[in-house]
């Protein structure tokens, strides 16, 4: 009689597949930072691209018109400096905390961090590309509101090429903010709420000059990731630039975006493994 011997001591039949359940299945290396943030930045920009330039006119125009209001109440050239910085940077403020906070907030209701953590693409990568394609199209709204600023307060043109480093910077500043907001908010609802708070706080702390507020509210205004480009930006008017002054606030405001966009990273891997 043939004795029984253990099933995993018994030959593979002809033709029987090879057992592979206890085999590591190899998977492919996660793409690195930079590549992954051109693909998610370039994929943001003609997504968002038809739906967000109108929302881009009414930023822009809502900037000019708070010029135009300002006109009549600043007689004095350092409110027209603040007023004029404060408004162009507001188109920027209009995007990365109103519309960013929004489109996260919608993201995580409508489970698409669910496609995101899918991909091999490192979370840092789908927040600053996300933050970035918002970001490119003030631009233009920030070029036209600021050269109408001047000529409407008579304050110089030749020093608008510091705009090339305020943008991007306040930009990160205030989308890594916006982010956070639409990925920590429970419901898409709210991170709406927060956007359109926090994009009332960048009206009222960086287009009212800073001479004529409290101290309590100066004090939160000095919190405000934006109030640094806003300054750097002002003092660029001046005939003579202390540009001294003008890279510390732009390395302060450089330092705040890379806090405000790693909390938003945090904030991103959080919410994807819920």
């Amino acid at each position: 009689m043939a004795s029984a011997a253990p099933a995993g001591t018994l030959p593979a039949g002809p033709g029987a597949a090879p057992d592979t359940g206890r085999e590591a299945v190899a998977l492919g290396p996660r793409a690195r930072l930079l590549p992954a943030l051109a693909a998610v930045y370039k994929a943001q920009l003609s997504r968002a691209r038809v739906a967000r330039i109108p929302l881009l006119f009414v930023a822009t125009f809502q900037s000019i018109g708070i010029m135009i209001l300002m006109r009549g109440v600043v007689d004095d050239e350092a409110g027209a400096r603040a007023v004029v910085a404060g408004s162009s940077v507001l188109v920027v403020a209009f995007v990365a905390l109103n519309l960013l906070a929004q489109y996260f907030g919608q993201l995580r209701a409508d489970g698409g961090l669910d496609h995101y953590a899918t991909l091999p693409v490192p979370p840092a990568a789908v927040v600053l590309g996300a933050a970035g394609a918002y970001a490119s199209f003030t631009v233009p709204g920030t070029l036209v509101t600021a050269v109408s600023g001047c000529l409407l307060f008579g304050l110089p043109l030749g020093h608008l090429w510091i705009l090339a480093a305020v943008i991007p910077l306040a930009g990160a500043a205030l989308s890594g903010l916006g982010a956070a907001l639409g990925l920590l908010a429970p419901r898409p609802e709210l991170a709406t709420l927060l956007g359109q708070l926090g994009m009332s706080a960048a009206l009222l702390l960086g287009v009212l000059p800073a001479g004529r507020l409290p101290e309590v509210v100066r004090l939160a205004r000095d919190l405000l990731p934006s109030t640094y480009g806003v300054e750097a930006f002002a003092r660029t008017f001046g005939g003579h630039p202390d540009w001294t002054h003008v890279l510390v606030d732009l390395a302060v405001c450089a330092g705040v975006g890379l806090a405000s966009l790693a909390v938003a990273t945090w904030a991103y891997r959080r919410a994807a493994v819920r």
